[in-house]
């Protein structure tokens, strides 16, 4: 049993802000992502949830405040994320237009090849060994979204909800104990947002106890999956905590809900 998870465990901002020019994106931000967690960033247009995401991945840099990872100060790198456990997805599913979907998702792999270029250039044993375990990974985690039928496609002949479970696993494969999702539900019909949210709901219990850090317009997605909310409002936290008390909180219903959000499903 892993041991539990202390204040210091997990993603954190702290007081995070963010100038663009004259124009303030983020004033005083501060949020943690514990593992095992599904922590959602809301607000509404022009509040400031892509700078915060942006920040997280490493796209922006803050002009205030830090970031720690494990109690350990935390400086984003793009392309250093899938190292440190961390995988993301964008708004746009970002897939590899001539790759099937398999080789699209195990792209998403590829820094736990275990064979160097070396190996993988010559064609050598080890990496034959790697591609096999790669394809059969993926395959499985194909199968366990329900797109497993999809896996010699190309992701232009599929349909756009496909495409987004696509692009998730291909932050899956990598194991990631933190996974960052921009705007997951964007695009999708009410069926395919509930299947959405069964999905999101079940990533803490994975073997990996994925946490998620969510950034979401939709407002009945964040209420059934997240544990804790932080709503933001020109850049500053005007409310943080479970989806109960957000939910009855005047001041997110003045800035951005502006009708009841049905009271079922709350993560627990």
């Amino acid at each position: 049993m892993s041991p539990p998870a202390t204040a210091a465990d997990g993603l954190a901002l702290h007081h995070v802000g963010v100038r663009f020019g004259g124009l303030v994106a983020l004033d005083d931000v501060s949020l943690r992502v514990p593992p095992g967690r599904v922590v959602g960033v809301i607000g509404p247009n022009g509040a400031g949830k892509t700078t915060l995401f942006n920040v997280a991945c490493g796209f922006v840099r803050p002009t205030e405040g830090s970031l720690t990872l494990d109690g350990r100060p935390f400086r984003p790198r793009p392309h250093a994320l899938t190292r440190l456990g961390i995988a993301r997805t964008l708004q746009g599913v970002g897939l590899f237009a001539g790759l099937t979907v398999l080789e699209n998702v195990v792209a998403g792999a590829s820094h736990t090849a275990r064979a160097g270029f070396a190996a993988a250039l010559f064609g050598l044993p080890r990496s034959d060994n790697d591609e096999r375990r790669l394809r059969a990974a993926a395959l499985d985690l194909l199968a366990e979204l329900g797109i497993g039928k999809y896996a010699d496609a190309v992701p232009a002949t599929l349909p756009y909800p496909v495409r987004k479970r696509v692009a998730l696993a291909r932050a899956l494969i990598a194991r990631p104990r933190l996974l960052l999702l921009d705007e997951p539900a964007g695009g999708l019909g009410a069926d395919d947002v509930a299947e959405l949210a069964d999905l999101v709901r079940a990533l803490p219990g994975r073997d990996d106890g994925c946490a998620v850090l969510l950034v979401e317009h939709h407002m009945d997605l964040v209420m059934s999956v997240c544990h804790d909310l932080v709503v933001l409002d020109f850049g500053k936290v005007i409310a943080a905590g479970p989806p109960e008390r957000i939910r009855d909180d005047p001041r997110v219903t003045e800035a951005y809900l502006g009708a009841d959000v049905p009271a079922e499903g709350s993560a627990s």
